[in-house]
């Protein structure tokens, strides 16, 4: 999947614009069902780079715990 290969901050902001357009009540149902399964995936995408990085910072500094 080519999202993989966006950095935390990228997906973040694009999270940010999704978010921004669902709160603004300017979407179709059909649009806003599209955003909202967009904003999952930009969420999961951010949650796989927190984890890698909680698992780089244990692995450095034994007793680091989430």
């Amino acid at each position: 999947m080519a999202d993989k290969k966006l950095s935390y901050e990228a997906a973040r902001d694009e999270l940010a614009a999704v978010i921004a357009e669902l709160e603004s009540g300017q979407s179709t149902l059909e649009q806003s069902l599209q955003l909202w399964q967009r904003g999952e995936d930009l969420a999961k995408i951010c949650q796989e780079w927190l984890d890698g990085a909680m698992a780089k910072l244990s692995a450095a500094k034994p007793g680091v715990s989430e």
